[in-house]
Order: structure tokens, then C-alpha cells, then sequence
């Protein structure tokens, strides 16, 4: 499973591999239970986790950076219910997160998709083609955060 093709859906809690698309819609599979199923692009949003960003002190980061750093911390994944415990965690993982624009709920869910990841077996990396539109000019819509991701560009460019 690659990490280009995991996606959130608006309405849907956890994570879904992109199985394919059609031009009303998505097949997706869960990570949680593995069901597969199809989901209109009519009634809900995509977001490819590779698109989403998170507000830091200075420039927006790749929510992949964030759970490479995750990744490559010692600390213990706190508690997602623990609103407390989940600041205090990024605190020390990724201090240049924007704690005043970055959301408790959002925060929360990277660590609930962070372990949605890990069970899966999934590799953090982002696609070439991701990295490479990096480099040019970013779209407007380019720059969200995990509390907007659910208002994202995969139903409106025709699931590609």
C-alpha cells in the first residue's frame, strides 16, 4: 500500500486506500476493516494525505514531515482523548507546529491516522509527482490544514 493512495473521506471516519475511481465517485478500501465500497464524489470530499499541510511557525509543512518526525521520535503516542497529554506530545515532536492555528481535534487526528499508517504497514513517503509539485508554484487551495482537508480538490479535478 503506498502512501500516495491514501486518502481521508468527508463523513467517513479513518483512512481508505484509493482503489479506483469513477467519474461519480471512488472505490475505496478501509484500513481500519478492510471492507471496500464505492463513495460519491456527490456526497463527500477527498483529500490525498499527500496534499494536506499543517500550519507551522514560519512556512506550511507536508503533514508527511510531521509523521516522519513522529516516526523518528522516542516519545510515546499519547492518549488521542488526552488533550493535554496530545499537546504536550507535539510539544516535544514537532514544536514549530502553530499551536493557535493548529486545532486540538487536528492534532488528534494525525495521531489517530499516524497509527491508521503504522498498522497498515505503510510507508511515509511522498510520490515523485507530489515532491515534484512541490517545487513549482503552489495553487491556493494547495495550502490547508487537517481541520480544512475534508474541502480538498479530489472531487472537483475528476479524481485522478
Amino acid at each position: 500500500m503506498e502512501y500516495g493512495k491514501i486518502i481521508s473521506v468527508t463523513g467517513l471516519g479513518g483512512l481508505f486506500e484509493l482503489v479506483g475511481s469513477k467519474k461519480d465517485g471512488a472505490i475505496v478500501r478501509s484500513l481500519d476493516d478492510k471492507s471496500t465500497k464505492f463513495v460519491a464524489s456527490r456526497v463527500h470530499n477527498f483529500s490525498h494525505l499527500e496534499s494536506i499541510e499543517v500550519y507551522t511557525q514560519s512556512d506550511n509543512v507536508n503533514l508527511a514531515e510531521v509523521f516522519l518526525a513522529m516516526e523518528k521520535s522516542s516519545e510515546t503516542l499519547p492518549d488521542e482523548k488526552d488533550a493535554a497529554a496530545v499537546k504536550t506530545y507535539y510539544q516535544q515532536v514537532f514544536p514549530e507546529l502553530d499551536f493557535e492555528r493548529v486545532y486540538a481535534s487536528d492534532m488528534k487526528k494525525m495521531i489517530k491516522w499516524y497509527r491508521a499508517i503504522k498498522a497498515n504497514n505503510v510507508e511515509i513517503k511522498l510520490s515523485e509527482a507530489s515532491q515534484d509539485d512541490e517545487t513549482d508554484q503552489p495553487a491556493d487551495n494547495d495550502h490547508i490544514t487537517t481541520e480544512e482537508e475534508t474541502k480538498v480538490e479530489e472531487a472537483q479535478e475528476g479524481h485522478s
